[in-house]
């Protein structure tokens, strides 16, 4: 079994774009943009954008299932307030747990938060609950900068996102370190700010002791981890410098890295400094890049051909990769997966 474990929902009905316009065109009013009406999507809509496009896509690429979640550059926490923010990530949600209900063989829930800019994670911890405990989701988004672009919130180790995190525990549920999109014009959305999220969250992680108060907590640091495979001496030599464990005793039973690394020597040098255990497979398609690459005819996504021609990986270091890491990462994946005989 294949599965995918980055994956948004970036061909959705336009009627779910023309409400947040809609919330976005009624601010500075905050309370006029929290009771924009929710959208109508209709099954059929939801049927022909999926089958069409994301499911079409996984079929051709023999990808089983996909994590799936809101579009990452919509959730766009830095617009409105917690209000504003609460209901634009419900109507999301229950966006991706109808996707998920009807397509059940192919797609597993993830969920957006309602953060806001400057309010405590712990205004995040209802929507958490109602969407694994009611709907089945089986993780969620954590954006480590709700401000998009400005970084003004405290780093990802701070107290203040402890209530989140014991919530995580509590439930079970691992969170992918996923950025939104930029509003500051120093960095590109998808070029800079993605990339820079996922290695200034794994070098708050290697700073701090979260997972000796956390010790089951987990993250997924998605797009291959930015910079960090490529920079892995820096890492242990600062770690070293610091008087910090190893990093394998320090992070590496706690923080996790996905594949969505778009060239083949990208992901050779991924599944050589990372162990194997600690890398799950992904795409993020339909996502980001989602052109041919000249060099090679083939598209820049189409992750799974690198990790089949990546050398030095075993069959069992593959299944790992394809489908172990993430159903032990995932747990109530493995789960649902389970209870329907997978």
């Amino acid at each position: 079994m294949i599965i995918d474990c980055h994956g948004h929902y970036t061909t959705a009905p336009r009627e779910l774009e023309a409400y947040r316009s809609a919330q976005v065109a009624a601010l500075p009013d905050l309370d006029a943009a929290a009771r924009v009406a929710r959208p109508h999507i209709t099954d059929d809509q939801i049927r022909e954008t999926i089958e069409t496009r994301q499911l079409s896509v996984q079929r051709a690429r023999g990808i089983d299932l996909t994590i799936f979640s809101p579009r990452a550059a919509s959730m766009a926490h830095h617009l409105g307030d917690a209000g504003v923010s609460r209901a634009w990530s419900e109507v999301c949600n229950d966006l991706i747990h109808r996707v998920c209900t009807m397509f059940p063989d192919h797609f597993a829930a993830v969920c957006q938060l309602p953060q806001s800019p400057g309010v405590s994670p712990a205004a995040c911890v209802a929507e958490l609950e109602r969407c694994v405990n009611q709907l089945g989701f089986v993780g969620c988004n954590l954006n480590p900068d709700p401000s998009g672009g400005h970084w003004n919130d405290p780093p990802l180790t701070d107290p203040w996102w402890f209530p989140l995190y014991e919530k995580m525990v509590e439930l079970d549920v691992p969170a992918m370190i996923h950025v939104s999109a930029s509003c500051n014009p120093n960095f590109h959305t998808t070029g800079s700010h993605y990339l820079n999220g996922d290695t200034a969250a794994f070098m708050q992680f290697l700073t701090s002791d979260l997972f000796t108060r956390f010790p089951t907590l987990k993250f997924v640091i998605p797009h291959g981890g930015g910079a960090v495979p490529y920079h892995w001496g820096r890492f242990r030599g600062l770690a070293q410098d610091m008087g910090r464990p190893t990093l394998d005793r320090l992070l590496l039973g706690n923080v996790f890295f996905d594949t969505c690394v778009y060239h083949q020597p990208g992901i050779d040098l991924l599944t050589r400094v990372i162990p194997v255990e600690n890398v799950l497979f992904a795409s993020e398609t339909i996502g980001a890049v989602q052109g041919i690459d000249p060099e090679t005819g083939h598209h820049y996504d189409d992750t799974k051909r690198y990790l089949l021609q990546a050398a030095g990986l075993s069959d069992a270091d593959r299944t790992r990769i394809f489908e172990g890491n993430a159903r032990r990462v995932y747990p109530r994946l493995d789960a649902q997966l389970k209870a329907r005989g997978r």
